[in-house]
């Protein structure tokens, strides 16, 4: 690689390595596996940015990762589970008020997500917070719409009954109803 695309590969990976650890946050419900998601991503991705690095490289290095999740879900029996605390309850602090339902109601989406099986997580995250279509999540999956519709129903009727506080908050968008 030459030092002009490696130069570009390395403004690449500091501009958007943020908003992928986001994504593969949501992925995998922990930051350390978060982390390493996205480090394997990017060392794919750097091994065919020659292809790559002017057409649409943060594409296919969020297929990778999603890609990556799925195998190591399927080499992964099960999903061990996780123990969390309530989130806090809301207290006077220096942030506005907004701010900290906003934070809490994050705190409690992540803990209600991470309470799902790793396949509906998947499906929720890439359909509502990536914002694909019912089509491209079932292609990055490597399943039929169908088992993406019904794996969304199922996590959403799950989120209303372990998060049910979710529907209320005042920062929520209304995607559980």
């Amino acid at each position: 690689m030459d030092a002009s695309r490696a130069e570009e590969f390395e403004a690449y990976v500091r501009a958007r390595t943020p908003a992928l650890l986001r994504a593969a946050y949501l992925l995998t419900g922990d930051q350390h596996l978060a982390e390493d998601l996205v480090n394997d991503a990017l060392i794919r991705t750097h091994q065919v940015w020659h292809r790559l690095w002017d057409g649409s490289p943060e594409a296919y290095t969020r297929k990778i990762m999603y890609h990556l999740q799925i195998s190591w879900w399927r080499r992964r029996k099960r999903t061990p589970e996780r123990l969390t605390d309530v989130p806090p309850e809301p207290g006077v602090n220096s942030y506005p008020v907004d701010e900290q339902a906003r934070s809490v109601t994050r705190l409690a989406l992540q803990d209600a997500l991470s309470l799902l099986g790793a396949r509906q997580r998947a499906v929720l995250v890439l359909r509502y917070f990536e914002d694909l279509s019912e089509a491209e999540v079932a292609e990055l999956l490597g399943v039929t719409v169908g088992t993406v519709k019904s794996q969304s129903a199922k996590a959403l009727a799950r989120l209303r009954i372990i998060a049910p506080h979710l529907l209320d908050s005042p920062t929520s968008d209304r995607k559980l109803r």
